[in-house]
């Protein structure tokens, strides 16, 4: 099933030019070329992560912010960084599409949402940026509260669907920073009860600038 994925994926993505992530590749993690390949592919996805901003809904100085904390552990240079941050903004142009944007469904959990990354100005322009992302018609956002009861899942993942005959994906990251990939009906009906359990235990969608306010102010206090 992976090989027919990567032939119908090749010929998709020469039909269409798409193939604009290969300048970055220098950037990327292992897994990673494929990974995106198969997210401008992608129709919709859903999403969860657990201690960060969800790649998609980051702004250029949180991801930038990312990049130089890690800086010094993962021995990167300034240019890797750079590439890496204009990555992540040019896959976040999906969204924005006017003609035929992206559909997005992302879960953040609460903790993520606290964890300071680069300063208050940082954060509070993060907060605004997913206020407005949230807002448009094909993105929804929820939050998981840091009190929830129910289950969570300790890792981030990816739900991508995508245009028949091509198979919904899962994408999850390791502990090595490396991307994962499958397509196994076992493993993504698995990640679509994870994802459906948070949902249950998420915050409604119409809460989540109300918390993101709450969180602007308790950082300025």
């Amino acid at each position: 099933m992976d090989d027919e994925v990567d032939r119908l994926l090749a010929i998709q993505r020469e039909a269409s030019s798409r193939e604009w992530w290969t300048q970055y590749k220098g950037s990327m993690s292992s897994g990673m070329p494929r990974f995106v390949g198969i997210e401008s592919a992608a129709r919709s996805i859903q999403a969860f992560h657990p201690c960060l901003v969800l790649g998609l809904l980051q702004t250029e100085a949180y991801a930038r912010a990312l990049y130089e904390i890690a800086k010094p552990i993962d021995d990167t240079t300034n240019a890797f960084i750079e590439n890496g941050v204009q990555l992540r903004m040019k896959r976040k142009e999906s969204l924005l599409d006017e003609d035929d944007p992206l559909r997005l469904w992302v879960i953040l959990y609460e903790p993520a949402l606290r964890y300071i990354v680069g300063g208050d100005e940082i954060m509070r322009e993060q907060y605004e940026e997913i206020t407005r992302l949230a807002m448009l018609d094909h993105v929804t956002v929820q939050v998981l509260p840091q009190s929830v009861r129910g289950y969570l899942q300790v890792h981030n993942f990816s739900i991508l669907y995508l245009d028949d005959p091509l198979p919904t994906t899962v994408q999850v990251d390791n502990a090595w920073g490396a991307s994962s990939v499958s397509d196994t009906p076992q493993e993504v009906a698995q990640f679509t009860r994870k994802f459906s359990a948070m949902v249950a235990s998420s915050l409604p969608p119409e809460d989540t600038p109300k918390l993101l306010q709450r969180l602007s102010r308790e950082i300025t206090d």
